[in-house]
């Protein structure tokens, strides 16, 4: 029997979901406005996907696919405008105690490249296993699993010496 869920544990979900799947989203796009509105047409489209509560990977996948819809949908756009776009608004909780080491480990994740980076996110805070994230971006279960390894192998040599 299908069960819709309640308004509540509609909200409950967001709220426990929404800033993992927006940090991804945000990682997938070029603004942050291009960021919310990917996210809000992968939850609609995954909400009806799946008739109801959708599975984590579910959004991820849909997230992904959506952003790189409207990357080839927005080529269009004048490199000089995405170039002079406004920063996006950070990556991470604004609430972090540590500005300092919030600063440095979003610049290190940001320094990977995108399909180590796409993995971290996805692991650490989507919460993913490398099932879920190798059917959401379309790799090999080890490949996720090795993209994993090799991204924190990078983080550990760009953040030698720092003190977190």
């Amino acid at each position: 029997m299908h069960h819709e869920p309640s308004s509540d544990e509609w909200r409950s979900w967001l709220r426990t979901s929404g800033p993992r799947f927006l940090l991804y989203a945000r990682q997938q796009t070029r603004t942050g406005s291009d960021a919310e509105d990917v996210l809000q047409d992968a939850l609609v489209e995954s909400w009806k996907r799946a008739d109801g509560m959708p599975p984590d990977a579910l959004v991820f996948a849909t997230i992904r696919r959506r952003a790189i819809d409207l990357a080839r949908s927005s080529d269009r756009r004048s490199v000089r405008e995405i170039e002079a776009g406004t920063p996006d608004a950070d990556w991470f909780s604004p609430d972090v105690e540590e500005r300092e080491t919030q600063r440095l480990l979003e610049e290190a994740v940001k320094s990977l490249q995108p399909k180590y980076r796409e993995v971290v996110t996805l692991k650490i805070w989507g919460g993913l296993t490398f099932q879920e994230i190798a059917e959401a971006t379309g790799v090999p279960l080890n490949t996720a699993a090795s993209r994993y390894r090799y991204a924190l192998e990078g983080l550990r040599d760009i953040l030698k010496g720092v003190v977190l």
